[in-house]
């Protein structure tokens, strides 16, 4: 943002006392893990977070020792009836319902209430009031509010619904607005508030409805300064752009912070010796071929959503190997059947993303180029190991580049030409960030490197040592080139959480839940810039030292 009027009106704000965090929709506490990184005081005051996994993950990381059962006095119904009450939700989309949560064991229901003890969790913001937050001795303590409203119904790849329809995820915001109008009324305020948001919260569809907040923040007391930041303008290889907007209780102004040098790439936040499962491999395809050789497929091959062949001989269902949420591509011969997809030979079906009418799934014309066949079999291939080993094969990418896996060719090629200056650096990550793969090498040395928390790791090279050794079952491409996922913990680093805090989260948290937390977070690096601004504190050394810079 440009330098306003406040900016030289008012003096800046300088927080100086100890203190209290309050993060609606929390996560695993992005903003609680800067102030940590930065080295000062705070109190997790409250945080607002319904989403269970979340929960789970901001106890691990913040209150790793505390192991007090609040549950204690309570039954297992009494428990059912509390968390119902409290409105958690195991999806992140909806809070559970009665059954769901009945069918909890009593273990899981105990744990669900002792995090939410823990942490202070107030969980369901439609249920918050302005005096569950306990905003006291505001001349002892600065209250910090952050504020990470969901971004479904406003970025690219959400539904477009915006946030003036308080019933979408993203009109969450007008929740905030309500808290805040109660505190008003109280005459207890938070000194600083700072909203995160994908960029199209101030576009022009979203304008609007972001100048409304700005105007009811001002009749609120407080001055706001927005501006977008890029995690590769604060050290991490990771082009994910957000918007920040700092507002301060009273006339203060806020200068954002300046951007400092990359001199990380993306294959340095990389792991060694990752898990064989994190690799895509030609096994799949193997074991798909063999189910359709004892089934005896013929030419013609009807697929539904639920991925079911359906022809005159009533064959069962085809397995892939590959999980259903995990993009299944199939490739259709000859298949075409009245109400179901229709489709014609050499056309490519992602049953992960179903017409919403129909819920058949989308076709993709001619998304496979080459067809393989044998003994004049339906096709049914696993689209994503042979599009990325053609990938490599064609010299379309090289170590350390970036692609889409799960997506068609077309959108895998487009991504290629959109990203080929940019190989060095990780694109922005989503709640599927584990559809994000990495060519990697299959050869190792060892280098002592410092990376985050003084861990020693090795590095990827080309000063090889010997080529691992491969079974025939085993993806081999280009004999030294490979493409995995990125791991769980690649994903921490690239938002540029310790390695220590990451293994704290793991512990109770699948890939899939993981992916989807980091994916859905927030970049420690750009709020130890914003906080680092607010508390007057040499950010930028902070941010070296915990990078081995």
């Amino acid at each position: 943002m440009e330098q306003t009027i406040f900016d030289i009106l008012y003096e800046k704000y300088t927080i100086n006392k100890p203190i209290r965090l309050i993060e609606m929709f929390s996560g695993y506490g992005s903003q609680a893990l800067a102030l940590k990184y930065l080295g000062v005081p705070f109190e997790h005051w409250k945080i607002c977070e319904w989403a269970v996994k979340s929960i789970q993950a901001y106890k691990d990381i913040h209150f790793t020792d505390v192991d007090i059962n609040y549950s204690s006095g309570f039954y297992k119904q009494k428990l059912q009836e509390m968390l119902l009450e409290l409105g958690i939700s195991s999806n992140y989309n909806e809070p559970m319902t009665k059954e769901q949560i009945n069918r909890l064991s009593e273990e899981q229901l105990r744990t669900i209430w002792n995090n939410i003890v823990t942490t202070h969790n107030l969980v369901n913001i439609q249920q918050v009031k302005g005096k569950d937050l306990e905003i006291v001795d505001t001349d002892k303590y600065d209250y910090i509010l952050t504020y990470s409203f969901p971004c479904q119904d406003l970025s690219l790849a959400g539904k477009g619904k915006g946030m003036s329809d308080t019933s979408t995820r993203s009109g969450m915001l007008w929740e905030v607005e309500r808290i805040l109008t109660e505190c008003h009324k109280l005459g207890t305020m938070p000194q600083v508030l700072l909203m995160e948001n994908v960029p199209q919260v101030h576009s022009q569809d979203n304008m609007p409805d972001f100048h409304k907040w700005q105007v009811r923040l001002e009749e609120l007391g407080y001055h706001s300064y927005w501006q977008d930041l890029i995690a590769t303008d604060y050290g991490i290889p990771q082009t994910r752009n957000r918007c920040f907007m700092v507002s301060i209780l009273g006339n203060y102004s806020y200068t954002f912070p300046k951007s400092i040098p990359l001199k990380l790439k993306l294959k340095d936040m990389l792991e060694d010796n990752v898990d064989e499962k994190y690799y895509l491999s030609d096994n799949q395809n193997l074991s798909l071929q063999q189910t359709l050789e004892k089934n005896k497929l013929n030419n013609t091959c009807y697929i539904d959503t639920y991925n079911k062949r359906i022809d005159e001989e009533k064959s069962g269902t085809i397995t892939t190997g590959v999980s259903f949420r995990n993009n299944t591509f199939l490739a259709i011969k000859n298949a075409t059947k009245q109400g179901y997809l229709e489709a014609t030979d050499g056309d490519g079906v992602d049953l992960t993303q179903p017409n919403s009418k129909t819920r058949r799934g989308r076709v993709q014309k001619q998304a496979i180029q080459t067809l393989t066949t044998q003994n004049n079999l339906g096709v049914v291939v696993n689209m994503k190991n042979e599009l990325c080993n053609n990938l490599i094969k064609n010299g379309k990418i090289k170590e350390n580049d970036v692609i889409r896996h799960s997506y068609t060719t077309s959108r895998n090629e487009n991504w290629n030409k959109r990203n080929i200056e940019q190989n060095n650096l990780s694109p922005t990550l989503d709640t599927r960030c584990d559809c994000l793969g990495v060519c990697v090498g299959t050869y190792q040395y060892a280098k002592s490197d410092k990376f985050m928390n003084g861990k020693d790791r090795l590095q990827l090279g080309k000063e090889t040592s010997d080529t691992l050794q491969t079974t025939q079952k085993e993806a081999i491409v280009n004999s030294d080139l490979r493409i995995r996922k990125l791991t769980p913990k690649e994903c921490g680093r690239l938002m540029n959480v310790k390695n220590e805090d990451i293994d704290k989260m793991l512990k109770n948290q699948s890939d899939a839940s993981a992916y989807h937390l980091f994916g859905d977070s927030i970049c420690t690096n750009c709020l130890m810039a914003i906080f680092g601004e607010l508390c007057n504190i040499d950010w930028k050394q902070k941010l070296y030292e915990m990078l081995g810079i």
